[in-house]
């Protein structure tokens, strides 16, 4: 059985989103910082045309503070955009919950991550597949805590990276 929608219904509001002149981006950036939350969620309803996400504060300011740029200046280029979704379907297979989440929580290849043990500054360049440490590579970051230390340690600890999973 179908039902049709009473004659006396309206249809959904429209929202009209603003464009900003480029005169007002830097002055509203920085009002960002000092309004309230309910004034930014408004900002939100007005500048993106529906509800707020529940998020905190500085999450709402960076999005803000992004799409006032975007309405001023322009977003990205369709082609941009395009590129930007084919690489991630290469990284993720199209996964979409998988896009949400950083497969590696490694640090990226090229930081490097030093600590201080013993009065001596030890340095290590995180690569795409190891650990670089003295010249040598290492599969592991607790492998060099232990050519460090000479006792059994978390590398993840170690240098600093608690709360990541070892990879």
């Amino acid at each position: 059985m179908t039902r049709r929608r009473p004659m006396t219904e309206t249809a959904p509001a429209v929202f009209v989103i603003p464009a900003i002149p480029p005169a007002q981006v830097l002055p509203r950036l920085a009002a960002l910082q000092a309004t309230p939350i309910a004034d930014l969620k408004q900002q939100w309803r007005e500048l993106f045309g529906k509800e707020p996400p529940p998020f905190n504060k500085a999450y709402i300011q960076s999005r803000l503070a992004y799409r006032i740029q975007e309405l001023a200046y322009g977003g990205l280029k369709p082609e941009t955009r395009a590129r930007l979704e084919a690489l991630g379907e290469q990284l993720d297979g199209g996964n979409v919950v998988l896009r949400r989440i950083r497969a590696d929580s490694r640090p990226l290849p090229g930081t490097r991550l030093i600590r201080e043990y013993d009065g001596v500054q030890h340095v290590v360049t995180v690569r795409a597949d190891d650990f670089e440490f003295e010249g040598r590579p290492y599969r592991s970051l607790s492998a060099i805590a232990r050519h460090i230390t000479g006792t059994r340690w978390n590398g993840w600890t170690f240098f600093g990276l608690k709360g990541r999973a070892e990879a």
